[in-house]
């Protein structure tokens, strides 16, 4: 009898083997150029499947990985023969509207979130993609549309449910674990599996104002410095990301700009109708030709708004930016405009506002950080590989005179511990390798932005 035989029956889930369609299903992530082969996947409906198959996975000395939205740039949801813990079946949502707080499943994904929510009048900050899986997102840091207003995702995480690399489930709280839940709040993956999320949610009045604005990236320059001007005196109910990517083959888009490299913003104004006008009109008639596509809509259908298209290969980084002064524009601009042929972009976004004033402790670093400069490249063919990540990491190296040294590891694939390292310093870093050392003290949940434990017993396979 073979592991995989012994484990399937102890499952309330299911286990997908090599060759079926459910495996190849879960199998196929965000990016098309990671692929990885698990021995088999436990498609987990609750939080005792994920016990059952991690100790299966341990007593056989199994790499294991953990599946949800799919969307780490390094394919860390997936591992080459090992088992793949899969935990969308895990995806129920319950908002207290009177405590103002709701609880979701380990494998909800951002998008579901926010529809619950809308429907209360409330939200708070998750993706702005809406297919990301929330725990992911959010032990990453979650950096999404309302930071500014709200803080980021693991600002408003209250408390959790997660398996550790023991199989033991325990409740994560301020009140029980205190360090765990504080590195949980921005370093990753790197303690467990996290079968269940409460957060606090904010009033929020379902309609807002937000779109696309784009006019011809030949007017990138002088759109980024109009950017930065708005920006300086914003309200934190204002926020947006320059973008520079191809105009899309649409209806709405002017001959123009279709399939010529455009810049322009994402834009969202979350105050009332008319203080949203006021603000935004510096922004949605810069230039000519153009294209503006911002109207007053619900906030949930805003965040899909984005939604990046699956099948393409891709690579993604990022640099913070203290400020960003003339110089680093012109290299921004240049850099940008030089963006690889398909649905890629640069997108630079601001922080500020509620970003710098955290209501808990986290182990984030370079929270004054003003911008974010987040290329992404998008392709199909492997033989351009070299070609599109050349162009990425040319970016990161191009920017860093003016970077902070800090990293926000949800936006980049692997780039090496000093990367991970950078995301929260010195100080912080031992700190969640201490912890790390108390809940995972083999390094069992390494397929991450991975925080070796303080004296790690054994290296990894």
């Amino acid at each position: 009898m073979t592991w995989t035989t012994q484990l399937e029956p102890r499952l309330a889930g299911a286990l997908h083997l090599p060759g079926s369609r459910a495996y190849e299903e879960a199998c196929t992530l965000f990016n098309a150029a990671i692929e990885r082969r698990p021995a088999a996947v436990a498609a987990c409906d609750n939080a005792a499947d994920v016990v059952i198959a991690l100790r299966h996975a341990r007593e056989r000395g199994l790499p294991v990985a953990v599946r949800a939205g799919g969307h780490s740039a390094a394919g860390w949801s997936l591992c080459d023969d090992g088992l793949v813990l899969d935990v969308r079946g895990i995806a129920a949502v319950e908002v207290d509207p009177v405590a103002r707080t709701a609880t979701v499943g380990g494998g909800c994904l951002t998008g579901t979130l926010d529809r619950a929510l809308q429907s209360h009048g409330l939200a708070t900050t998750t993706g702005r993609v809406s297919t990301t899986g929330l725990a992911g997102f959010t032990l990453g840091g979650g950096s999404g549309w309302l930071e500014r207003r709200f803080g980021f995702a693991c600002d408003n995480l209250l408390a959790a449910e997660l398996v550790t690399a023991g199989g033991e489930r325990i409740h994560v709280s301020d009140e029980a674990t205190p360090d765990l839940l504080w590195a949980l709040r921005g370093a990753g993956a790197n303690f467990g599996v996290v079968t269940s999320m409460t957060f606090r949610v904010h009033r929020l009045d379902p309609q807002v104002t937000g779109g696309l604005v784009l006019f011809d990236a030949g007017h990138g320059r002088e759109f980024l410095r109009l950017a930065r001007e708005v920006m300086d005196t914003a309200p934190e109910e204002l926020t947006l990301g320059v973008i520079y990517l191809y105009g899309p083959d649409e209806d709405e888009v002017p001959d123009e700009l279709r399939g010529r490299l455009c810049v322009g913003a994402i834009l969202l104004h979350t105050g009332g109708e008319a203080q949203a006008e006021r603000d935004l009109a510096p922004l949605r008639s810069f230039a000519a030709p153009s294209l503006d596509l911002v109207e007053r809509q619900p906030y949930a259908r805003f965040q899909c708004s984005i939604d990046d298209p699956p099948g393409y290969r891709n690579y993604m980084t990022a640099q913070q930016l203290p400020a960003m002064g003339d110089e680093a524009i012109d290299v921004i601009h240049a850099h940008a405009m030089r963006l690889p042929a398909g649905p890629g972009w640069t997108v630079i976004v601001p922080w500020g506002g509620a970003v710098r004033h955290p209501p808990v402790d986290t182990p984030l670093a370079h929270r004054d950080t003003a911008w974010v400069v987040h290329p992404g490249a998008f392709w199909i063919d492997p033989d351009d590989d070299e070609a599109a990540i050349a162009w990425g990491r040319g970016f990161t190296a191009a920017l860093r005179e003016f970077a902070s040294g800090g990293v926000w590891l949800n936006w980049i694939g692997d780039e090496g511990e000093e990367r991970v390292r950078a995301a929260f310093g010195d100080e912080a870093f031992a700190r969640l390798q201490a912890v790390k050392a108390r809940y995972d003290p083999d390094n069992v949940f390494r397929a991450n932005h991975n925080i070796a434990p303080a004296g790690l017993r054994q290296p990894p396979p």
